[in-house]
């Protein structure tokens, strides 16, 4: 679905973003670009392209800082010539309620979910206009930018402005053919979701056991599920598609008890 593609996934060495750069990979992608700041992870992902014939290279990214959020389309364009999709997957959830959170956490999610995302895309779009060509964005969001847990404050609030850029963008760049769309996803089973799960809640090795079998479907969120979806949405599979965020998750908004 992706054959000839270079394809950039900001946040792309763990968790959900990993699972979508093996999936670009997978799809036929010319080149995959992932960011991050695990070098370690960052290594299994490329070993595993480099075992299909993928061309790839990673970028020690800290997207805290705007500045090398933009280098990492800049880096790619300079690498492979190009960038034809770009996928942000790269978030923040540290916890934080309205009333606790403080300026610094607060900019740094801000810095992480909306600034650096925003600047990616801006860039991008840039790109792709100067070469007249067609792409397409998807920027990974969350369900919780509809309302969220009160622990989640900083988080929503940063997440709800990427929403709204998803559909500002793909609004203002449909005359382009540059698709942009998002994936408001739900609870997810990563690495880093079982760091907070055990630190911020003080979960158990059975976490994830009670997790799953507490929701409808019998399982939460799966990265290699969302990463077929991610796929689909770079792809001309979707079709003229944009400008859609797409909720990701066993609750139905609107719906009560």
């Amino acid at each position: 679905m992706l054959a000839g593609k270079v394809v950039l996934v900001s946040g792309g060495s763990s968790g959900v973003g990993a699972a979508i750069s093996l999936a670009a990979g997978a799809a036929g992608a010319e080149a995959v670009v992932l960011t991050g700041r695990n070098e370690r992870a960052a290594r299994e992902v490329t070993a595993a392209l480099d075992e299909h014939g993928v061309k790839n290279l990673f970028l020690r990214t800290d997207l805290t800082d705007v500045a090398q959020a933009r280098a990492s389309v800049a880096d790619t364009i300079t690498a492979f010539g190009r960038v034809d999709c770009v996928v942000n997957a790269a978030g923040l959830t540290s916890r934080g309620t309205m009333l606790d959170t403080d300026p610094e956490l607060f900019d740094q999610h801000v810095a992480v979910n909306l600034k650096s995302p925003w600047f990616i895309m801006a860039d991008t779009i840039r790109h792709l206009k100067g070469r007249g060509a067609p792409g397409s964005i998807v920027n990974v969001i969350s369900i919780s930018e509809l309302g969220g847990y009160d622990f989640l404050a900083p988080y929503v609030a940063a997440k709800s402005g990427l929403a709204g850029a998803t559909r500002n963008a793909a609004h203002a760049h449909r005359w382009d053919r540059i698709r942009i769309n998002g994936l408001d996803i739900g609870w997810t089973a990563t690495a880093a979701e079982d760091a907070i799960q055990r630190s911020g809640h003080g979960a158990g090795d059975d976490w994830l056991e009670q997790a799953d079998a507490s929701v409808p479907m019998g399982k939460i969120n799966r990265p290699d599920d969302l990463a077929e979806m991610v796929v689909f949405l770079l792809s001309d599979r979707s079709g003229v598609v944009t400008g859609s965020v797409i909720d990701w998750d066993q609750t139905v908004q609107g719906g009560q008890g």
